[in-house]
């Protein structure tokens, strides 16, 4: 059974910011050099707030600013991604952008198996954002340092 995606409410605004606190640690998120507030951005949640997504739209292109599943494995994830996708082809967008970590392994293989393919490799990148904001861990998933930035891209099929 597909689980239903549907834009952020009013009322689920304080469960929004606890998400973004707990997951992270804060609204603010660092990607590419840049700080974005994610409590202001456009946000899709799936079902009875199993998930939330927010995203930034500029031109043709948007970025997938973060993406949290309550319970990962029960296809929150994904039901987001495919809505996000549905969403942006509405809107004339032509291709999804995301950034992940060097050490986020799970996101990799997540979003390569949503469409998503490998574009850019920023060394440094995460060294760079701390710098905007130090609460940024220096180490990760699996124990690994996390330093760089990687993108991948998924066309918005017309």
């Amino acid at each position: 059974m597909a689980i239903p995606v549907r834009p952020l409410l009013p009322e689920d605004r304080e469960w929004a910011d606890r998400v973004l606190l707990d997951s992270w640690g804060g609204r603010a998120v660092a990607l590419r050099g840049r700080l974005h507030d994610a409590g202001r951005l456009p946000t899709l949640v799936a079902g009875d707030r199993l998930g939330m997504a927010t995203y930034a739209v500029e031109g043709d292109a948007a970025d997938l600013i973060t993406i949290n599943a309550e319970t990962p494995g029960q296809g929150a994830g994904s039901a987001l991604v495919a809505a996000l996708v549905d969403e942006l082809g509405r809107q004339g967008v032509r291709v999804l952008r995301v950034v992940t970590t060097n050490d986020n392994l799970d996101a990799l293989r997540f979003y390569q198996r949503r469409g998503f393919r490998l574009t850019a490799v920023w060394p440094g990148a995460v060294d760079a954002a701390r710098r905007l904001k130090p609460s940024i861990p220096a180490v990760g998933a699996y124990g690994i340092p996390i330093r760089d930035e990687i993108e991948l891209e998924r066309p918005i099929d017309d």
